[in-house]
């Protein structure tokens, strides 16, 4: 488990306080932006001041910390109050809870410092990787403190993030690309899934079939939201998502660098070779700089189609976790069950109970924002702006956040010792590289076949005069 645990017995499941915390912050923020909104003005979140995180820097940190004071002390307090509520509701102990969050909130904006200096930024190296560094060095150096485990609740700062993920995806980005859009984003990617589970468990003979699949998802749909949901589905142990993510993070910073250059060399143009980016590159962030580097100042095509493209392919997460739970309890752990027996006699299968056991019930949350927000972007009156208002003045920073208090967490609970052996002989590094090699293959044959041959028009429309 990726949990901290406690001794007293939990009063609500951890998904369901997922749900609670992640509708309260977007009840919240919604609200803010609704009842502030004034004809003819711009329409902006009041609690963008009070909600920030450490911003560019340059020569000393403490440039990206200047004038933020109270957004960073907003962003602590909201989530410290509402994450020991969850705890509370938990069983826990929210006393306990509450100060060690704040020695992991101090670790968290550290990772946002050393994130955002410029070069670091420039490269693409998120705050994801040194939330995950920062905890490794402390957990395998001085090893981490007790005081501080209690605020490791790795699980359900993810769930929350991913939660407030979903009111970033908009289904009306499917009308976008329209036919096209949707064969590169939901035929290639679980094709790719697939046969990158088949190959690391058949070829490369991968002992952990958790770990495949994390590293499967990880690479062929959407990087770190992906192969949180996963993990959660197939249980996965903290090293192996550790794992997973650092070797997305790494191989993100190149791909965000090399692939413009090289669609640049095949002559793809900004439709096609956007449409490659998007379906290829593990972060919606690296995408968009991906697409940018491929544009021009004048020119944008590449970032929207690329944006699109990805943003189409997050909507496969809550289908991804129900498949993978699915295959998980019917087929991966009978396995198991029979091989540990020694015995060919077979054993009872799981029935839709199981299933619906190990379904992570945080997707709900995923999927029931990204339907509402959906709808107010499209229907209601202003709906565009307000939309805008509310990701960009808050939930996206909060989301943030949550992911950063979750990936220090990780490496606080990661021992290098485990991580090595997860490496079993590189075989995971082998398998990101093939399955990834077979990712760009064939996302780049259904971008030509999509936007060259069956579809034109469709590529004619984005291209700006």
């Amino acid at each position: 488990m990726l949990t901290h645990t406690d001794t007293m017995p939990p009063r609500l499941s951890e998904d369901s306080i997922a749900l609670i915390i992640g509708g309260t912050i977007l009840t919240i923020c919604l609200a803010a932006v609704l009842l502030t909104v004034a004809p003819e003005q711009g329409i902006v979140s009041p609690l963008k001041p009070y909600l920030t995180k450490p911003g560019k820097w340059v020569e000393s940190p403490l440039e990206g910390l200047k004038g933020i004071e109270v957004g960073l002390l907003g962003v602590a307090v909201l989530v410290g109050v509402l994450f020991t509520g969850g705890v509370k509701l938990a069983g826990g102990d929210a006393g306990s809870f509450a100060r060690a969050y704040l020695g992991l909130f101090l670790l968290a904006t550290l990772a946002f410092v050393l994130a955002q200096q410029k070069v670091v930024s420039y490269y693409g190296l998120g705050y994801a990787l040194w939330a995950i560094v920062l905890g490794l060095a402390i957990s395998n150096t001085l090893g981490t403190p007790s005081w501080l485990r209690d605020a490791l609740r790795v699980e359900l700062f993810m769930k929350v993030g991913l939660v407030l993920l979903g009111a970033e995806v908009l289904l009306s980005k499917l009308v976008a690309l329209g036919l096209p859009g949707v064969c590169i984003s939901w035929i290639v990617t679980p094709i790719v899934l697939i046969s990158t589970f088949w190959f690391g468990q058949r070829v490369l003979r991968i002992s952990s079939p958790s770990l495949n699949m994390v590293i499967a998802a990880d690479m062929s749909v959407c990087g770190v939201s992906a192969a949180i949901a996963t993990a959660a589905a197939c249980r996965a142990k903290k090293e192996e998502l550790s794992l997973a993510v650092g070797m997305s993070m790494a191989f993100t910073v190149v791909m965000m660098i090399v692939l413009p250059i090289v669609a640049r060399l095949l002559d793809l143009g900004p439709v096609i070779g956007g449409a490659w980016l998007g379906g290829t590159i593990d972060s919606t962030g690296a995408v968009g700089a991906a697409g940018a580097l491929l544009g021009s100042e004048t020119d944008d095509t590449a970032v929207v189609v690329a944006t699109t493209v990805k943003m189409i392919q997050n909507i496969l997460i809550g289908v991804m976790a129900f498949g993978v739970a699915t295959y998980w309890v019917t087929v991966v752990e009978p396995g198991q069950q029979e091989s540990d027996a020694n015995s060919d006699a077979s054993l009872p299968r799981p029935g839709l109970i199981e299933i619906w056991q190990r379904l992570p019930k945080f997707i709900f949350g995923f999927l029931g924002a990204s339907i509402l927000f959906s709808l107010i972007y499209n229907f209601y009156p202003q709906g565009e702006e307000i939309f805008t208002a509310v990701i960009k003045g808050s939930t996206k920073t909060l989301r943030g956040w949550c992911f950063c208090l979750a990936f220090v967490g990780i490496g606080l609970q990661s021992d290098f010792r485990v991580l090595r052996k997860s490496l079993d002989g590189g075989k995971p590094l082998v398998l990101y590289v093939c399955g990834q090699s077979l990712n760009l293959v064939l996302t780049l044959l259904m971008s030509y076949l999509m936007f060259e041959w069956v579809f034109p028009d469709v590529a004619a429309q984005f291209i700006q005069p």
